[in-house]
């Protein structure tokens, strides 16, 4: 199994003391957890995005451009690009750009997000989500793949013989799209032949199942190679401690803090964005979340595998935990958690047998074999 950690840079203030990370200091902690996840041995960094909220991720390429320059080697990936609401023209021009200054490290995870106070914020119609989603990823794929572009479709001017630059590092980088609450979204994935990231943050697994079963009988259907059908998993949240049970004591406060300010933001009933376990205890008996001993995690990894049959694991590390804290989070995953995982589960995902592995992989083949 590969793994990536995930940060969506949340940056509400803390629930238990109240105080608020200075932005400047939250978003250089983004970037000291890329350049430790590289020095751990993970495998990508992935950056969200929103524009609504208080999420300092409004801008992810201007993180990932910044992570690009202070690492070397880890894939980097968005979790997601909101793509509905951007316009494809420029959402091919920054992302290039970043494939660019990582040479070739880059893949993208596409979604319709799930804020919806986005829509209106960046004046789009979030009835028409769905068909922005569709129309933009279509034109963002041929901007990648070629040059002078003719394309007309509903939502913007059309284009005629557009090139985008820069382009990518060398050629294409991969699309996943990522999925939550809808099949229409894995229906796109199918069609074209892309990989799938599903949430599995908020929500019974159950809820997230259901998108991946019908994914990969689109897949199917649609003629591809199955063994490319692969599929990401998020979680909802992780924090270790020596024992179970006292990761779940220190953790309580943080988590179910964090549940009373999303129902503060009108979040408690609403599909996809409050979640469904009201308790710590819930969610590490019943749900996604990741707390506690380093073989209790790694159990909890392995048995969401025999249900999603993931290929990649995303893990997310509250920022209200102190700094050092945090770091220690990631270094006991990647050295505890991830041996125990990788025991048990492999893929071709960015190996050798992987046909769309990022170019920089594929140039790192070429030296070694020179």
């Amino acid at each position: 199994m590969r793994f990536q950690v995930l940060d969506i840079v949340f940056n509400p203030p803390n629930p238990v003391t109240g105080e608020t990370v200075p932005a400047d200091v939250r978003l250089q902690r983004v970037v000291e957890h890329a350049v430790l996840a590289e020095e751990l041995g993970l495998d990508a960094f992935s950056v969200g995005e929103r524009h609504a909220g208080p999420v300092l991720s409004s801008a992810p390429t201007v993180i990932l451009g910044a992570i690009a320059q202070a690492t070397h080697r880890i894939l980097l990936n968005t979790g997601v690009t909101v793509l509905s609401p951007l316009d494809p023209v420029r959402a091919a021009e920054d992302l290039a750009t970043v494939d660019q200054l990582s040479r070739g490290r880059l893949e993208i995870t596409i979604g319709k997000g799930n804020e919806v106070a986005q829509y209106p914020l960046l004046g789009k119609d979030i009835a028409l989500q769905y068909d922005y989603l569709t129309e933009n990823y279509e034109l963002l794929r041929r901007l990648l793949a070629e040059e002078d572009v003719t394309w007309s479709g509903r939502f913007r001017a059309a284009l005629d013989g557009v090139t985008t630059l820069p382009r990518p590092f060398d050629g294409p980088f991969r699309i996943w799209h990522g999925t939550a609450t809808s099949s229409r979204a894995v229906e796109l994935a199918a069609r074209w032949g892309d990989p799938v990231f599903t949430a599995n943050a908020l929500q019974p697994r159950e809820n997230y199942l259901r998108h991946l079963v019908h994914y990969r009988e689109e897949y199917a259907a649609a003629g591809h190679d199955p063994a490319l059908a692969y599929v990401g998993s998020g979680s909802g949240g992780l924090f270790l401690a020596g024992t179970t049970e006292e990761a779940v004591e220190q953790y309580r406060p943080l988590y179910e803090g964090q549940v009373a300010q999303s129902d503060a933001r009108g979040h408690r009933d609403v599909l996809g964005v409050g979640t469904s376990f009201r308790t710590l205890a819930e969610a590490v008996e019943r749900g996604p979340a990741l707390v506690g001993s380093s073989e209790r995690v790694a159990e909890k990894i392995l048995d969401y595998h025999g249900t999603f049959g993931h290929d990649i694991q995303s893990v997310s590390i509250s920022p209200a935990l102190p700094a050092t804290q945090q770091e220690d989070v990631l270094r006991q995953f990647a050295e505890e958690v991830v041996p125990l995982v990788r025991r048990e589960v492999s893929t071709t995902l960015w190996g050798p047998q992987d046909p769309l592995r990022p170019a920089f992989l594929r140039r790192a083949d070429a030296l070694v074999s020179a």
